[in-house]
């Protein structure tokens, strides 16, 4: 009993007093959290408990329903055919450096799709900090389809890891193709009978609102999807986060609600989610046998091979906005954390290589944070000298 009242309050003490810290530090408020997690773990405060992990699980869902608000599917439909390309090259550029950088180091082959995972949950932050900047704007299209992409990828890895290669895997993608293709005539569907009827988005989300409908039906939508992958057997985040594209793709008349639903998320669920994390990793891992070195070549190669990468868009931004943009993407935390355990907990790679991981990502939402901040101040600089 004792136990759980300290789990609760420690949990509690954390989510309060982590957006002072990183105020304090100058950086995310995610990777205090996650630190704070494995601290408190290490001191005895922390522990394994079903509900926590119960709620932890549904935080990991709720951060996927939020990635997916962050996503306009019509706008992000109408994106120019030449920038489109230029975006398909840039994804296959990392998917060429990852196959590469694996089979060198042979780091294994779910490192193949877990380094060019992209997530546009702190790039989210950055425009808070930074503004509509072209770089940052740039950053978000191109993230915004790079993270289908690394959605996708986490769903057919998830079947992959389940059920292994076989007939139960060849299930698992029919099913997937099934449902996607079930969700592209919703969509279309329901595009057409809110241009034939716009009153019944109104309706649906009306303008003046007491009775909070906005957030009944986007609770509504958000665990209709999640129940159908869990009937389908496939990833659970794969249908929270085409909960989330629901909310701004039809309901482009509340635009305050991704914000409001982003904050209910990042005040109570996903901060659970971060401390539970951080409480799975042992602090004594940090002196296993070339844990930081592996950390540090997970983080030095993601964020080269998106520097590079990034190039592609030269001639669309100067040099530095350029290496701006290939920075914002080198901090997949949420992504990365989520295949990491993913695969850790299907056995699929070794402890060293999971506490590796969740330490890069720790790394490149830290160190990523603070060389953008220089380099966009470098940059004011020379504005201000010319």
């Amino acid at each position: 009993m004792y136990d759980n009242i300290a789990l609760i309050t420690t949990i509690s003490l954390i989510i309060i007093f982590s957006p002072f810290f990183a105020k304090f530090i100058k950086l995310p408020t995610t990777p205090i959290e996650i630190m704070f997690g494995s601290i408190f773990a290490y001191m005895g405060f922390l522990h394994e408990a079903h509900l926590f992990k119960i709620v932890a699980e549904l935080g990991f869902l709720y951060l996927m329903f939020i990635a997916g608000t962050e996503i306009n599917l019509k706008s992000t439909l109408k994106t120019p055919k030449e920038l489109i390309r230029k975006i398909i090259i840039y994804l296959v550029i990392l998917y060429a450096f990852s196959i590469a950088i694996s089979l060198y180091f042979d780091l294994g082959k779910i490192f193949m799709v877990l380094m060019p995972l992209i997530s546009v949950g702190l790039i989210a932050t950055l425009s808070k900090e930074y503004g509509k900047t072209p770089w940052l704007a740039l950053s978000m299209t191109a993230g915004a389809i790079g993270e289908i992409v690394s959605i996708g990828f986490l769903t057919l890895t998830s079947a992959t890891i389940e059920t292994g290669v076989g007939f139960a895997l060849v299930q698992s993608i029919f099913s997937l193709a099934l449902f996607l293709l079930f969700m592209f005539v919703l969509f279309r569907a329901i595009e057409l009978l809110f241009w034939w009827f716009p009153s019944v988005a109104t309706s649906l989300m009306p303008h003046e609102d007491n009775k909070e409908q906005d957030i009944r039906l986007s609770m509504g939508i958000f665990f209709l999807l999640v129940g159908a992958m869990l009937y389908l057997k496939l990833e659970l985040a794969f249908g929270a986060f085409l909960a989330g594209i629901f909310i701004p793709t039809f309901f482009e008349h509340k635009k305050e609600l991704p914000e409001k639903l982003a904050s209910f998320g990042f005040g109570f669920l996903i901060p659970i989610f971060f401390i539970h994390i951080g409480s799975s990793f042992h602090l004594e891992a940090l002196f296993m046998d070339g844990l930081i070195t592996k950390a540090l070549l997970i983080t030095f190669a993601m964020t080269f091979m998106r520097l590079v990468a990034s190039l592609v868009f030269i001639k669309d931004l100067k040099l530095v906005d350029t290496l701006l943009m290939g920075f914002s993407h080198s901090m997949p935390l949420t992504l990365l954390i989520a295949m990491a355990t993913l695969a850790y907990n299907g056995k699929s790679i070794s402890e060293l290589n999971y506490y590796a991981l969740i330490l890069a990502s720790l790394f490149q939402a830290i160190f990523i944070t603070i060389i953008i901040k220089l380099i966009n101040n470098y940059k004011i600089k020379q504005e201000l000298a010319s």
